[in-house]
């Protein structure tokens, strides 16, 4: 967890904070889609996978952001 922390420390002093809220947005948008694909082309209904990468894309999607500022309080 400290490595974590210090990364978010290392790209806030760099001044890379914009891209890399806009990478975890991408990375959010990809998540979210696969998600959406495996959920609507597979016949089990609902399962968890899709499920947990739907909402894991959103929250990556639409937080980058307040993540990195939570990060950098308590790095």
């Amino acid at each position: 967890m400290d490595e974590v922390l210090e990364a978010a420390e290392v790209v806030a002093d760099s001044e890379l904070e914009g891209a890399v809220v806009w990478l975890c947005r991408v990375v959010g948008i990809l998540l979210a889609v696969a998600g959406a694909g495996l959920w609507l082309f597979t016949g089990a209904g609902l399962l968890w996978l899709p499920a947990i990468l739907m909402v894991g894309g959103l929250l990556l999607a639409t937080v980058p952001q307040l993540l990195l500022e939570l990060a950098g309080v308590f790095a």
